[in-house]
């Protein structure tokens, strides 16, 4: 067998050996080094010894210098298997998920992976398995997430303008007497928790159906929470029931919360015990701002809700009413006392405002 040639000689040994302390790749270190010592003058079979492979193979690795230089050094990656669907494909998939289906058209009112593997080969002609499908979907960027509830009458127009216009909503509910003073964003909401409680998802085994406790009698209370994410503050109070005079009543909590000398914004939804008229005592150093109607999710206090419930809250029986208000007063007081943990849950990038 004739040896072939070194005929690239741009880099000499010294470079190829600074190049391999800087390669991660062990393959090509060693390939690097046994052209480098090829340069010194290095019989092929010593140099193929002192680098762990034979001089056939060594042989193909000059081909491969001399073609490539040291790029040509590492091993070049599988091509793998062609896709079953073009990239415009994927993306119709894409805007099947985000569309979600049509009951009459699909047959189904949620996508599942085999629904989603027919509609693929109905449309495309390509038969795909299902165990791909979810493989594609999270190359696509989904996953399964629990749905929220949606009002039918919901505006998303009015959603939106809500978020782009925040910072002029809130400039305009600050009274005159409060215009020099520094603002603090609060968002307050009420939660109901009783007997007849919640379950949340749970690790189990897979193919199992976890069980848990879930009562079927009606002793409720009620969580009136208030939180200030920039501050990472809270405010709660455990009442029996919902009207003005509970919503008064936290008020005046929330007020002794603010910070002298400053005024609070206090956002919420716009339901009767929410509104500023004869019997709302509003205090000083708090205007309200309403959210547009059935936009819950405008409200980060709905996520502190489902923190609680998910943590503290599901899967357990509260025998009397007085278990009920220790269960609620526990959770709020673990949230109020973790650290970060409020602005964490409660902050939004769009309810940024300086003022």
């Amino acid at each position: 067998m004739v040896a072939v040639a070194l005929t690239r000689l741009e880099l000499g040994a010294a470079e190829l050996r600074l190049r391999a302390t800087r390669t991660s790749d062990a393959d090509a270190v060693r390939r690097l080094l046994a052209i480098a010592l090829l340069l010194e003058g290095s019989s092929r079979e010593a140099a193929a010894r002192a680098t762990g492979m034979d001089r056939q193979t060594l042989r193909d690795w000059v081909h491969r210098y001399n073609a490539q230089g040291p790029s040509g050094l590492s091993d070049r990656k599988a091509p793998g298997r062609t896709p079953l669907l073009t990239p415009e494909q994927e993306e119709v998939v894409a805007d099947w998920v985000r569309t979600g289906p049509t009951p009459e058209v699909d047959g189904v009112v949620r996508w599942r992976r085999c629904d989603l593997a027919a509609r693929i080969e109905r449309e495309f002609g390509v038969r795909i398995a299902v165990k791909t499908v979810g493989t594609l979907l999270g190359r696509l960027g989904f996953v399964r997430l629990s749905a929220r509830p949606q009002h039918p009458n919901q505006d998303s127009h009015a959603l939106e303008a809500h978020k782009k216009n925040f910072a002029d909503l809130v400039a305009g509910a600050i009274p005159e007497h409060a215009r020099d003073k520094p603002v603090e964003l609060w968002w307050q909401d009420e939660a109901r928790v009783g007997q007849q409680g919640t379950l949340t998802y749970v690790w189990a085994a897979k193919g199992s159906r976890p069980r848990r406790p879930r009562d079927l009698r009606y002793e409720w209370a009620y969580i009136f929470g208030a939180v200030c994410p920039a501050r990472d503050v809270g405010v709660a109070l455990v009442l029996p029931t919902v009207n003005i005079d509970m919503m008064n009543r936290h008020l005046v909590e929330i007020s002794a919360s603010v910070l002298p000398g400053h005024h609070a914004v206090l956002t919420l939804d716009g339901a009767g015990w929410h509104q500023d008229g004869g019997k709302l005592k509003l205090p000083d150093n708090i205007s309200l701002l309403h959210l547009p109607p059935y936009a819950p999710e405008l409200n980060p206090v709905e996520n502190i809700w489902q923190f609680l419930r998910q943590n503290y809250l599901s899967n357990r029986v509260f025998p009397k009413y007085q278990d009920i208000l220790d269960a609620c007063c526990n959770a709020w007081n673990v949230l109020a006392s973790t650290q970060g943990k409020i602005q964490s849950i409660a902050t939004r990038d769009w309810a940024q405002v300086n003022l």
